[in-house]
């Protein structure tokens, strides 16, 4: 290991959907984070780890701060605030747009913050280069960032700049974690997470935020493949319907494209069976989101 090796936990804050699952994925060089184009979709604490020959660099997808509507929401900001206690970076990304206010609100939490603020503009790709020197300047105004850095988490453009400014902002470590490790996230949490991903992807506006994944059973089974049963919980009975879709093929969509994904990610043939089950007002009950995996 080189004397000079850095190392340390860097979280990604933000509005919701500016990006920061996408990013964490270009980075990591592969999918370990929900993509939808719907905003709030990040709902746990994802660790994403990028080792290198001088450098190990732990990221936590924060989910979007927002003004919450239910105990859920709260539970997502609480997580994304609290995070900002245990890091050696923030990097705030935001967009090109009419976001200042709403940025602004975020970046009053990071006043008393004693660590390096990264901005980065992304999404760089949707405008013009002169664009973009108006917005960093307003920027620059707003807050004392370490670094200002535009980026395309889609196309990939700043990435390899962004990182080695990120490099130097992170304190001299051990390496925390085997090279070869991307995620420390079980597979079952990265299953479910898919599963989500595919039904935001069919289903309409009203399901994405009423809708939860849980795993209830796991099986390597002799044959090699690996049998996964999955409930979809949503909060009303039409929900249900939606996702099942007419003669069932709604669900059969969502899981064939979820067990394509999972066959991916685990890298061996998978049987999945899905269930729709209706519990009510389950984003509001505290020990529902307990069960779910939410703190």
């Amino acid at each position: 290991m080189p004397e000079s090796f850095r190392s340390g936990y860097v979280s990604l804050i933000g509005r919701p959907n500016v990006g920061k699952s996408t990013l964490l994925n270009t980075v990591l060089g592969q999918k370990i984070a929900i993509v939808t184009d719907r905003p709030q979709t990040t709902r746990n604490r994802i660790q994403g780890i990028r080792t290198s020959g001088d450098s190990q660099i732990i990221f936590i997808d924060t989910p979007g701060i927002h003004r919450p509507k239910t105990l859920l929401g709260e539970t997502m900001v609480r997580s994304a605030q609290e995070i900002l206690k245990e890091i050696d970076v923030v990097v705030f990304v935001t967009e090109p747009g009419h976001y200042l206010s709403m940025d602004r609100e975020i970046l009053e939490s990071l006043t008393d913050c004693k660590k390096p603020v990264i901005l980065l503009v992304n999404k760089v790709d949707q405008v013009k280069r002169s664009e973009l020197l108006p917005l960093i300047d307003e920027y620059r105004k707003l807050f004392p960032f370490r670094e200002i850095i535009p980026v395309s988490a889609l196309t990939g453009d700043g990435i390899d700049l962004f990182l080695k400014q990120l490099r130097q902002c992170l304190p001299e470590g051990p390496q925390y974690y085997p090279d070869d490790l991307v995620t420390d996230q079980i597979e079952r949490f990265m299953a479910s997470e898919i599963i989500r991903e595919k039904i935001m992807a069919g289903t309409s506006d009203e399901i994405p935020y009423s809708v939860a994944v849980e795993i209830i059973e796991w099986k390597e089974r002799e044959d090699g493949v690996t049998a996964i049963n999955a409930n979809i919980y949503v909060e009303r009975e039409g929900q249900k319907g939606i996702i099942i879709g007419a003669k069932g093929s709604m669900l059969k969509s969502i899981g064939t494209q979820a067990r394509l994904d999972i066959e991916r990610l685990l890298d061996t043939r998978v049987f999945l069976q899905l269930w729709v089950k209706v519990k009510k007002g389950w984003r509001d009950d505290k020990r529902v989101l307990h069960e779910l995996g939410y703190r």
